[in-house]
């Protein structure tokens, strides 16, 4: 082996096994907060870690191929649930619910857009978060077809002024009570062809170093309170999480609520990189009594976050 092609070994192998850090961090399963930033993205970076594995065995570095296949193998294993949870088995047939939410961001104006993408989608639910002064000020244009709307507002700074809308077709039976408890979460019992659900648009703080350490987590123990608190109807939980499913928040989430991810790909953010380059950090949880049908990415809305369609139905008891 030259001397070059040894240096070059020796370089992608450090680089491969730096990306392999990322799996072996999700996998861990610890929460603390290091840990957590790192299994937030194993899915760019088995991405990353197989172009760098193809240029090697392109240019036939054999050793640091190997440590290549490995670390791919190791993200693959990280990310692998985040792509493929249960979907439950769905009740023959029954009516299908669907529902689509979005972040739409404070700031974006276009509510061209905004509309464009909700007409799409043809949803009977929306689950609405951080709308904007330019949304809310046409709001009866946007939400058109959507006569049944509750909603929640909060106030950070100058200019900067967001609300969380649940909008639905079907009556809503009632609106689930606010707390003073940190959360931004708005809820809502909807009448449904397939019964009552109770609906909550969630919007988590984003994660340390960003936000102060223990937010998201007291946040989704709110949450878990106000669910205990709602009637006793199936469950769907949908907006922005900043947290993909696999990492500490979405573990809380599963373990604390009982409630399961729709598939994370393809991504929802950032929405200028490429679907299957991002993650996944605006989530659709249901209750396991309801039966995921499809999940998919609606259109742009303007927004830096990927909207997201999901179809819902009854789900077969277990035996």
């Amino acid at each position: 082996m030259t001397l070059i092609k040894l240096a070059a070994n020796v370089t992608a192998g450090a680089l491969l096994l730096g990306l392999a850090t990322f799996g072996v961090a999700a996998l861990s399963g610890i929460g603390h907060r290091w840990t957590d930033i790192l299994a937030q993205f194993t899915s760019p970076v088995l991405l990353a870690a197989v172009g760098v594995t193809v240029v090697c065995l392109v240019l036939r570095l054999w050793p640091a191929s190997i440590i290549g296949g490995l670390t791919c193998l190791v993200l693959a294993v990280a990310v692998w649930p985040q792509w493929t949870p249960t979907k439950g088995v769905p009740v023959p047939d029954q009516p299908i619910v669907r529902v689509y939410s979005a972040n739409l961001w404070v700031f974006n104006t276009d509510v061209a857009a905004m509309r464009r993408s909700i007409i799409a989608a043809d949803a009977d639910i929306l689950v609405l978060v951080e709308v904007g002064e330019a949304p809310a000020a046409r709001i009866d244009e946007l939400l058109a077809s959507y006569p049944h709307r509750t909603a929640i507002g909060r106030t950070r700074g100058p200019g900067d002024h967001a609300r969380s809308i649940i909008a639905s077709r079907y009556p809503i039976l009632q609106r689930l009570p606010d707390r003073n408890d940190g959360l931004s979460a708005v809820g809502a019992a909807i009448q449904t062809p397939i019964g009552p659900i109770n609906v909550f648009g969630v919007h988590l703080t984003r994660p340390w170093p960003y936000q102060y350490q223990w937010g998201q987590i007291s946040q989704v123990m709110a949450l878990t309170a106000r669910r205990k608190a709602a009637p006793n109807h199936p469950v769907i939980a949908a907006g922005d999480f900043n947290s993909v499913s696999t990492a500490r928040i979405g573990r809380q989430i599963q373990a604390d609520m009982g409630l399961i991810p729709a598939p994370g790909w393809p991504a929802t953010w950032p929405s200028q990189a490429p679907a299957f380059a991002g993650i996944t950090i605006d989530q659709v949880y249901r209750s396991p009594d309801l039966a995921l049908i499809t999940r998919r990415l609606g259109q742009p809305t303007g927004s830096d976050h990927r909207p997201v369609v999901t179809e819902f139905t009854r789900a077969q008891s277990p035996r």
